[in-house]
């Protein structure tokens, strides 16, 4: 069984990443497993002075990230930056062993997202993260009208989520070293 731990950057209700993600969910193949973090919210605000073993909600975030084989991060812009909640969770990771050479897959539902993206790839690089460009996909989610379940059954958007959730795992089963590090979208 592989496990995906699917990451939205925004706490919407209505949010087209988060809905993205959910599509993604339904169309994973037989042996993988997409999990969508829902907690991201509850992080306290990042303090290094913070004890983790004081933060419940810090310590079942990070148990997450180093249980699943690889991430899928889907997060909106705002005012050309990463969301706050995105930037937040990503802190308390740094210094999270288990993070380090993380497949990790970049979807936009937005392609107008570009500055967020660029940040977003410069915040992972720098987090020794592996970003895995064939699993990385912009689907023009926003203005569709669709929520998850319209996303999972419009056909181009589905093929296109399943094959970056192809790609990914083939990342995660590739040997380690076989595959180069790879950095774009």
């Amino acid at each position: 069984m592989i496990n995906i731990l699917a990451i939205s950057g925004s706490l919407r209700a209505a949010s087209t990443n988060t809905s993205l993600l959910r599509a993604a969910a339904e169309l994973a193949p037989a042996g993988v497993v997409i999990d969508l973090y829902e907690g991201l919210g509850q992080l306290p605000l990042f303090n290094p002075d913070f004890d983790v073993a004081m933060l419940p909600a810090v310590q079942t975030w990070q148990r997450a990230v180093a249980q699943a084989h690889a991430i899928v991060i889907a997060s909106p812009e705002y005012v050309h930056g990463v969301s706050g909640v995105m930037k937040n969770g990503l802190d308390w990771l740094v210094a999270c062993e288990e993070f380090v050479g993380k497949p990790v897959a970049l979807m936009n539902a937005s392609p107008r997202a570009s500055h967020a993206l660029a940040a977003l790839r410069e915040i992972l690089r720098t987090m020794s993260a592996s970003i895995v460009t064939q699993a990385s996909i912009a689907v023009p989610v926003q203005g569709s009208g669709l929520d998850w379940t319209g996303i999972a059954a419009h056909s181009e958007m589905a093929l296109a989520l399943r094959q970056a959730i192809a790609a990914l795992v083939r990342e995660v089963e590739a040997p380690v070293g076989s595959m180069p590090y790879s950095s774009a979208l």
